[in-house]
């Protein structure tokens, strides 16, 4: 039965215990591939790649799975498979090319393309401990690479830079903790390797998204002793890093990238898929050209059970047996095309992951575009998902960067303030009452782009080092250099630099919705201009943690915002209100001009309009009653505004503003209808007491 009409679907029982079982007596290997005509395993020396020891074939035991008991295989064994089948469109078979085993849960790699799957010991002590489940209403997340973020740090031990027990170091869970961060994104630490392309110009994959294995952790990220060891060691320093994150209350998020693998085009690496079953992994044309959604040169088609059952088999294995919290799915949409290459929101595989019991208490976040056609659906997946929110990315960098550079040039705004206030309150319009605020994930920065600092220090991307003559990266990138194009000694260009940050961070953690920092920004790092440095391994992309005194500022400033952000239910809620209900854990919002007044169609509307009152309280469910006003002044001009009523409260407290250079310990108290004077371009924020 051809499996893309299997009526169990990716359900279907004979896809359980693929891979490698095993049991008292060596272990059963279980392979999908419909269309092969012979499957062989190879098992090899302990300590030479290049040495068989044994080969055995697997048998045909229906509906395209082969299978074998072999009593040698237990844990540190290493193994490959070869596969034979019919030649012509869309199949490449060689049964002298040895591939992954694609349910593998550790691979090592003697050269680039030279790779064995090996049985690993799962056994580990949790020692009690359990997932953190932080709400997602205060949900903090933090968007790290594991070395870069720890290789540079002055208080990990050397043996520990860059590696998964660097990021488990109390140093660095002791950072993490201080700036309030509630879960740390990874970027990929499932096994790859780079492209050949980069090898030859002597760069690498930094970034690690062209994935070998679905199942086997990144064995570079390992300390030396482990790798020595082998992939159980490696593992284990795995768990151990998100045993100790979990005792300090902080969740782990990995970054998965199921839309393509490192086989890259046709006529690239045969690793695994291409060599197992090409036709069943890789959406393709009739005559077996790919149809890549990805850019990346293939593209996993989902549509075919086997595909996104092994998807979805991964994800439950980092979720129990690494106890993992949550996934960032890199090209969302690419999981969602169908048989057609149509994304459909109710495609089986997001549906069985947002509802699939082991998944569905994890944090489940796409990236919800890819490349093809029709490829943008921000706003677009169903429930059980939350979204990168790149349309509040673009608007609050429209209106703190693009907006003021222009209004420097031409003296007149390009736009008002109702486009800020829209990501303030949540981005109804993207995501709907049903799903409420906190289904997007907002962000300013990202792995991919700008640093926070280079965002307001440059006007356009500086990728030379690439190796693609400047082509690559972003060109739209809505950044101002403020005056200068990267260093300058200019006081105050530098001053209103920082303010900028201010701005933007302030922004960030200020609103509703889901908060994204990008490691390092809290400290201004910098990637000199490079947009797209994916490709770069060394200083230019590692956390620098020697800090001027602008930049331990800013880390106080992120710092105290989180910790408002953690006090005040306000800005943090978990629906949107009605307008003739009350409605549980939402915050219910007024808005306001510079005179107090509420705002009218007219100054909503009018550009020039760049200053907004924005009140937001909390309807009580599990904490106490909160009220918060946010003072917006999106000009360069200083102004005064008209403090406005905040309820039955008599007076408002100072909290935090961007026009602070260094956080205040004592915030000064108003009254509605007092006169706050305000330097531009600014936040301000106050509780009403």
């Amino acid at each position: 039965m051809p499996d893309s009409t299997s009526p169990a679907g990716l359900h279907d029982p004979r896809f359980t215990d693929l891979g490698v079982t095993l049991r008292e007596n060596g272990g059963t290997l279980r392979v999908w591939s419909e269309r092969a005509t012979s499957i062989d395993v190879v098992l090899f020396d302990d300590d030479d790649l290049d040495w068989a020891v044994d080969e055995r074939p697997l048998e045909p035991i229906g509906d395209g799975i082969w299978a074998a008991d072999i009593e040698t295989l237990r844990p540190g064994v290493r193994y490959a498979l070869r596969v034979d089948g019919p030649h012509g469109a869309g199949n490449v078979f060689n049964p002298q090319t040895l591939l992954l085993d694609p349910y593998a849960r550790g691979v090592v790699s003697g050269a680039p393309g030279d790779h064995r799957s090996v049985v690993i010991d799962s056994g580990f002590d949790w020692g009690g401990i359990r997932k953190p489940r932080v709400p997602r209403d205060r949900t903090v997340i933090y968007e790290a690479h594991v070395k870069g973020l720890t290789k540079r740090h002055p208080d990990i031990p050397p043996a520990l830079h860059g590696t998964y027990a660097g990021l488990g170091h109390p140093a660095m869970i002791d950072h993490l903790r201080s700036l309030g961060v509630t879960s740390v994104e990874l970027l990929p630490i499932h096994a790859f390797e780079s492209e050949p392309r980069l090898l030859a110009l002597g760069l690498a994959n930094y970034w690690g998204y062209n994935t070998l294995g679905f199942f086997a952790p990144h064995a570079a990220y390992a300390t030396q002793d482990a790798r020595r060891s082998g992939p159980t060691a490696v593992l284990k320093e795995l768990k151990r890093t998100v045993r100790a994150l979990h005792a300090a209350g902080i969740e782990v998020i990995l970054d998965v990238v199921y839309n393509h693998t490192a086989e890259l085009e046709l006529g690239g690496p045969r690793s695994s898929f291409r060599g197992i079953d090409n036709r069943g992994y890789y959406r393709q044309q009739d005559d077996g050209a790919y149809i890549d959604v990805t850019g990346c040169g293939n593209s996993v088609d989902t549509s075919t059970h086997a595909a996104a059952r092994l998807i979805l088999d991964s994800l439950r294995y980092w979720s129990e047996e690494v106890q993992i919290d949550g996934f960032r799915f890199d090209l969302a949409v690419t999981l969602g095309r169908d048989a057609e290459h149509v994304f459909d929101p109710d495609h089986p595989l997001l549906r069985a992951i947002a509802d699939d019991p082991i998944l569905r208490d994890d944090k489940i976040i796409a990236e919800p575009w890819d490349v093809g056609l029709g490829g943008w659906h921000t706003g677009g997946f169903g429930d059980g998902w939350q979204e990168w929110n790149d349309r509040y990315r673009d608007g609050v960098r429209n209106f703190w960067l693009s907006d003021i550079d222009y209004l420097r040039r031409a003296g007149t705004s390009p736009a008002g303030v109702g486009g800020l206030a829209t990501h303030l309150a949540g981005s109804a319009p993207l995501f709907g009452a049903k799903r409420g605020p906190l289904a997007g994930v907002n962000f300013i920065t990202a792995h991919d782009g700008f640093t926070l600092r280079d965002l307001v220090s440059y006007d356009v991307k500086h990728n030379d080092a690439n190796g693609e003559q400047g082509r690559d990266g972003a060109d739209t990138n809505r950044s101002f250099n403020h005056g200068a194009e990267g260093d300058t000694a200019l006081e105050h260009i530098l001053s209103a630099r920082h303010r900028a940050i201010r701005n933007l961070v302030g922004t960030l953690l200020l609103s509703a919705g889901v908060p994204m920092l990008t490691a390092g920004d809290e400290m201004g790092r910098t990637q000199l201009g490079n947009n797209n440095a994916y490709c770069h391994d060394s200083a230019l992309t590692w956390v620098d943690w020697q800090l001027a005194d602008w930049q331990v500022d800013l880390l106080a400033h992120v710092r105290e915002l989180t910790r408002l952000r953690a006090e005040n239910p306000a800005l943090r809620p978990v629906r949107y209100a009605a307008p003739d209900d009350e409605v549980p854990e939402a915050s219910v919002i007024q808005w306001f001009d510079a005179q107090g007044q509420p705002m009218t169609q007219a100054t909503w509307t009018d550009p020039e309009q760049r200053t907004l009152q924005y009140v937001a309280t909390s309807t009580p469910a599990h904490e106490p009653a909160n009220c918060v006003l946010l003072i917006i002044h999106g000009r360069e001009d200083d102004a005064e505004v008209v403090l406005p009523p905040v309820g039955a409260a008599s007076s408002l407290v100072s909290l935090w503003s961007s026009a602070d250079e260094r956080p205040r310990e004592n915030g000064a108290r108003f009254a509605p209808g007092d006169r706050l004077p305000l330097s531009g371009p600014t936040l301000h924020l106050l509780r009403a007491e």
